[in-house]
């Protein structure tokens, strides 16, 4: 028998089973609960607060360990307590605040003007470059040896000149005026001045157990470390402009500017030093055939590398390699990344070939740098010229190391910074005809690597003429 089920009342809509006072409808769904949405919210909260503070706590616990093996490496050997190791931490400042400026100006001074426009105005700062380097060369090492407390200032000052250009250079370079290039000159002969000044100094602080060789590698690698930790932040801060990352070097080499100030004092004494000359002199050291001739063989080196940052800067913006005609900027980075890697190569190798006579290696180098650039002049191409960019970086570290050992072992230290002095004057004017060189001849690839080639093998027939007349003449050398 079955028996029906009394019908049970609608539930209430004002009930626990609901909240609103009548039925839901598709237009006013259940509302949820705003503390529930305040909790989610609360924790959504507090799990991204814990996020970021474990990813600030790893980036510091990073930040700190690659500070601590910096400093070790740096004040290893006895640099700490000769004071090798501020100018170590003093080349990475001047390293990491170059490459600020030079991803500022990339693509402003080559890539905002016509390439006919460019190359003028490049001839001309490298033609006013020369002049204060020819007068620079045969004063700077007197000065330097004549004053006891100018070396700490004299870096110094190249420091604070260019922390100065930069934040000069940071307003005009937006209207690309004529006092971008004189503020851009400026910078320029200050970095080349550093180079000069620092190389007098370092000697007076290489320790006995490290050797100057090595010194000198040393002070290479932090400047390859100091360019590759600053050059991402300078192109995070060139998102927002080229006169944000010349404000970043502004600050990196206003710290510079404190380090040089605080460099050790043995830095600024010239007890015992003699003024060294390359031609000799009746008050002067003359300086060893040997330094002489690996001093001739680095400046070809560095005659080519003037040559190439300006030539294949101008060559790849006008006349692309085929199939990179949309891609200028990456394939010219590619070319400098080539170099800067042979660079990196050839510090290193600096480092394992200690066995081998440094007057040797630089004729070699000389002759692979010759090599390379004929080859890319007759097959050019991606290849090719991403090896002569190679070749050409692993030469000027090999070489420029090489004519340091010289320098070390044949001139006697009272005469040592001098020769540094001078014989880092006489590079960087190699640099200035390279680069000269590299925008005067005719846009086409063939000539110019030629050219340049013809004038590596014509330096290295020299030399290698010299180093046969020193092996006959047993009083040469």
């Amino acid at each position: 028998m079955h028996v029906e089920e009394p019908p049970q009342p609608p539930p209430e809509w004002g009930s626990a089973r609901g909240s609103t006072s009548g039925p839901p409808t598709e237009e006013d769904p259940p509302a949820t609960s705003s503390s529930d949405e305040g909790h989610r919210a609360r924790r959504a909260g507090a799990a991204t607060g814990r996020t970021l503070r474990r990813t600030g706590a790893g980036g510091a616990r990073a930040a700190s360990y690659l500070f601590r093996q910096a400093r070790r490496a740096s004040h290893a050997e006895g640099a700490g307590q000769s004071g090798l190791s501020r100018i170590i931490e003093l080349h990475a400042f001047n390293a990491a605040g170059d490459a600020a400026v030079a991803i500022s100006l990339a693509g402003t001074l080559f890539f905002s003007v016509g390439t006919a426009e460019a190359r003028s105005q490049v001839a001309l700062f490298l033609a006013i470059t020369m002049v204060p380097f020819a007068v620079v060369a045969p004063l700077i090492g007197p000065v330097l040896d004549r004053f006891s407390h100018g070396r700490r200032w004299a870096i110094g000052l190249t420091m604070a000149a260019r922390s100065f250009l930069c934040w000069v250079l940071a307003g005009q370079v937006v209207d690309e005026s004529i006092g971008m290039f004189a503020a851009t000159l400026g910078v320029l002969v200050a970095s080349k001045a550093y180079g000069v000044t620092r190389a007098a100094a370092v000697p007076r602080v290489v320790p006995p157990e490290l050797g100057l060789v090595k010194a000198n590698s040393r002070i290479s690698l932090a400047g390859i470390v100091g360019a590759g930790v600053s050059a991402p932040l300078a192109l995070l801060a060139s998102l927002a402009g080229p006169e944000w990352s010349l404000r970043y070097a502004f600050l990196v080499f206003a710290g510079g500017t404190v380090l040089a100030i605080l460099l050790p004092a043995k830095v600024d004494d010239s007890a015992g030093e003699e003024q060294a000359s390359l031609a000799g002199g009746p008050r002067r050291a003359r300086v060893p055939p040997l330094v002489v001739r690996a001093l001739r063989c680095n400046a070809g080196l560095r005659l080519l590398s003037g040559f190439l940052t300006l030539f294949m800067a101008f060559l790849l913006r006008e006349e692309p390699i085929p199939g990179w005609e949309d891609r200028p900027e990456l394939l010219l980075g590619l070319v400098i990344g080539s170099a800067g890697l042979g660079n990196s190569i050839g510090i290193g190798l600096g480092n394992v070939l200690r066995n081998v006579k440094p007057q040797f290696v630089v004729v070699v180098v000389l002759l692979a740098d010759t090599a390379a650039a004929l080859t890319a002049a007759l097959l050019y191409g991606l290849a090719t010229v991403l090896v002569l960019g190679l070749v050409a970086g692993v030469s000027q570290a090999l070489g420029k190391l090489s004519l340091d050992s010289l320098i070390q072992s044949e001139v006697p230290f009272r005469t040592r910074s001098s020769a540094f002095a001078r014989s880092e004057t006489l590079l960087q004017l190699s640099w200035v005809v390279g680069g000269f060189l590299g925008i005067a001849l005719p846009l086409v690839p063939q000539v110019g690597l030629g050219v340049a080639g013809a004038l590596l093998l014509a330096i290295s027939l020299w030399v290698i003429s010299q180093v046969r007349a020193g092996t006959q003449d047993p009083t040469a050398g």
